[in-house]
């Protein structure tokens, strides 16, 4: 503790430890004086020179404490150094280390977000409170509050590793605005009504493709990444193993998840598609579905929505929904019919069967007159029987 709360303090015979703050940051140095009485005064002497000198803007970290580890840190070229400087130099350093579609996620983050809004800032200077009452007048969700600050937390833990900063201002806080009760989800499934009439105006290599879709639930990303070798027609299972987004361009990725790592039964409107599709792509056993007008691997969702899904869903009449309700259909299908929910979790990809209730509910059957009876026939003892109730009144 310092010397009447002074921020000088005795700490050992030979030395005294001056505190004081420079960039936001509390500084901690040793000068080489025995702690009497009389270097105690010119210890506090020299830290209100530092002070008077960091006011005034003519502190010079590495003349007045030139072996101090922190000289480098604030060296003038270091301390010098805004967000937005950083931040391109972070984000070159990532692109060889992370998949494309995060790199891509991060770039447009750092482009569009901070740097317009933060980039300016010396990365010294950056407060919490800064970051915070940018925040606030964003007209954004919660979700995309969480990916910026996602993005700047990482970037600014690699500053701290850098020895830029002594700590992350993002480091256990999260902001986040209270919102109102979310509204209605956008799942909005085909009825069979509507898959026929989509289906009937889509044919051969297209038309395909959107059965498969709409009978295995499988993301676009999964679909277009798909190969003829991901394919177990003995077990009639699908391997779903990778996916192919817009910013990796024509490489797909291994998926982000254990559980988008899964095997997708193949029921017989999907094995169908499957049969038909071989003769469009199957001799080359490379990918399975193919952009008809180039004969290559579709690019991403994108396109398909620009040149197959629009048109045919203007040719159907049907009123138009993105091609990600196939797989909101192959949820409500799967559900209304009976099928367990952990099972319809497991072929979609999810870890466990709460997003599926959650999201889903509604398809799910509620329970009928006859829920619980083949339990109680199975478990249920006899001698649980009410004396004097026949069989047929027990609880």
């Amino acid at each position: 503790m310092g010397r009447g709360g002074s921020g000088v303090r005795a700490v050992s015979d030979s030395s005294i430890e001056i505190t004081f703050m420079f960039r936001g940051v509390r500084c901690r140095e040793r000068v080489a004086l025995k702690p009497t009485a009389t270097n105690l005064k010119k210890a506090q002497q020299h830290k209100a020179a530092i002070e008077h000198a960091i006011d005034q803007g003519t502190f010079d970290y590495s003349v007045t404490f030139p072996g101090s580890p922190r000289a480098a840190k604030f060296a003038p070229e270091t301390s010098q150094e805004t967000l937005g400087g950083f931040l391109a130099r972070w984000l070159a350093g990532k692109q060889k280390h992370i998949s494309s579609s995060t790199f891509d996620g991060y770039r447009k983050i750092v482009e569009l977000r901070l740097v317009p809004a933060l980039g300016h800032h010396l990365i010294l200077d950056l407060k919490r409170k800064t970051i915070k009452d940018w925040l606030d007048t964003l007209q954004v969700g919660n979700k995309t509050l969480s990916n910026i600050q996602s993005c700047l937390r990482s970037a600014l833990n690699d500053a701290v590793d850098e020895e830029l900063l002594d700590m992350n201002p993002l480091a256990g806080w999260t902001y986040a605005r209270k919102e109102a009760p979310p509204k209605d989800d956008d799942v909005d499934p085909f009825t069979p009504e509507e898959q026929q009439t989509i289906l009937a105006a889509l044919s051969g290599q297209a038309r395909n493709l959107v059965q498969f879709a709409l009978w295995t639930g499988l993301r676009t990303s999964e679909l277009v990444a798909l190969d003829w070798g991901d394919v177990d027609w003995v077990r009639g299972e699908v391997m779903i193993s990778r996916a192919m987004t817009q910013a990796a361009g024509r490489e797909a990725e291994v998926t982000k998840t254990a559980a988008g790592r899964r095997t997708v039964k193949l029921l017989r409107p999907a094995m169908e598609a499957l049969k038909a599709q071989k003769e469009h792509t199957f001799l080359a056993d490379k990918e399975v579905f193919q952009n008809p007008r180039t004969l290559e691997r579709w690019a991403g969702d994108q396109p398909i929505r620009k040149t197959m899904w629009h048109p045919a869903m203007k040719k159907a009449g049907v009123r138009y929904r993105r091609p990600y309700q196939t797989r909101h259909t192959y949820a409500s299908m799967m559900l209304s019919a009976g099928e367990h929910p952990m099972w319809v979790a497991n072929q979609m990809g999810h870890s466990d069967w709460t997003m599926i209730a959650r999201v889903y509910g509604r398809w799910m059957p509620n329970a009928d007159i006859h829920a619980g009876a083949r339990a109680e026939t199975l478990w249920a003892p006899d001698d649980l029987a009410v004396p004097g109730a026949s069989k047929s009144e027990h609880c």
